[in-house]
């Protein structure tokens, strides 16, 4: 995985936020709210499950950066990053 790529879309949706440009898939969203932001991170993680069990990667694949990006986004709402989620699983990996 590259942080790198979670990183930068990490500081894209937050600019988004901050900024939110009229044309934005983001501040469109964050405009209707946390719940609207908690529905699609919810419908994606469903939409991954089904990709998964049909057994079709190029789905599983599509549904899964869906997925991320969606998570993305209610974490930089949130006022966290995907960078504070990375920092809990590597103290977990300390912790084994």
């Amino acid at each position: 995985m590259k942080n790198e790529t979670l990183e930068i879309l990490s500081k894209i949706v937050k600019k988004r936020i901050v900024e939110m440009p009229k044309n934005s898939y983001v501040s469109k969203l964050v405009r209707k709210g946390k719940i609207k932001i908690a529905n699609k991170v919810g419908e994606e993680a469903v939409e991954t499950v089904s990709a998964f069990l049909a057994q079709e990667k190029h789905e599983l694949l599509e549904e899964s950066a869906d997925l991320i990006f969606h998570l993305i986004v209610l974490l930089e709402y949130s006022g966290s990053s995907f960078e504070d989620v990375i920092k809990v699983l590597e103290k977990r990996m300390e912790d084994d």
